[in-house]
């Protein structure tokens, strides 16, 4: 018996705005490709779409900080991204905020997605709208993916705070390797020496 043939995901009208309707058994990771004018940085969590709203200053700033230290310090065979989905299974294809991930992965200017093998890093910034996602749900989808190391960020006061875990590959979940404020210096998963300070002249 042949499978159906694929469908394309509805879409409901309204005046003002047009919203996707899910079908019975959620989106899948291939929708967020598939469905016309979503909004920049939407991301698939458990089956459903999550519309990003827009950056605090903290954010955009600890973003860039990252971004661009990591970069100095990188090994020749990773590179840093940001703004790139990572596919993990039908159901799941979240943004972090932050990526390392191998340059092996890039063969080809067309990608559009990292799959969770190309991924040595992830780093989530909390905002108010996401602390549930990024605190709890996310790290779990990520860890269970197998990706080796998450940091994720909180606004301490206006400072950023760095939680640091690395992957413990027999129960698929993170250990927690310490807690940053002023300066984030690990040797893992490469040498990394940050100045956090630094977020408030970027």
């Amino acid at each position: 018996m042949s499978a159906p043939p694929a469908t394309e995901p509805q879409v409901a009208s309204s005046p003002k705005v047009n919203w996707p309707v899910p079908p019975p058994e959620g989106f899948s990771a291939d929708d967020l490709d598939r469905i016309p004018d979503l909004p920049s940085h939407t991301e698939l969590i458990d089956g459903s779409l999550v519309f990003v709203t827009p950056q605090k200053l903290f954010h955009w700033r600890v973003i860039r900080l990252l971004e661009r230290r990591l970069a100095e310090n990188l090994p020749e065979h990773l590179l840093v991204r940001g703004e790139m989905t990572v596919t993990i299974g039908p159901k799941q294809r979240p943004e972090p905020d932050v990526l390392v991930v191998r340059a092996e992965s890039e063969e080809s200017e067309d990608v559009g997605t990292y799959p969770p093998d190309a991924v040595l890093l992830a780093v989530e910034v909390v905002s108010p709208d996401s602390m549930v996602r990024d605190r709890e749900r996310k790290p779990q989808i990520y860890a269970q993916a197998g990706i080796p190391h998450f940091w994720r960020v909180e606004n301490d006061g206006g400072e950023p705070k760095v939680y640091v875990y690395e992957l413990d590959p027999a129960t698929r979940t993170y250990v927690a390797r310490g807690i940053h404020e002023d300066r984030l210096k690990v040797s893992s998963p490469f040498e990394i020496d940050i100045d956090l300070t630094e977020m408030h002249r970027m």
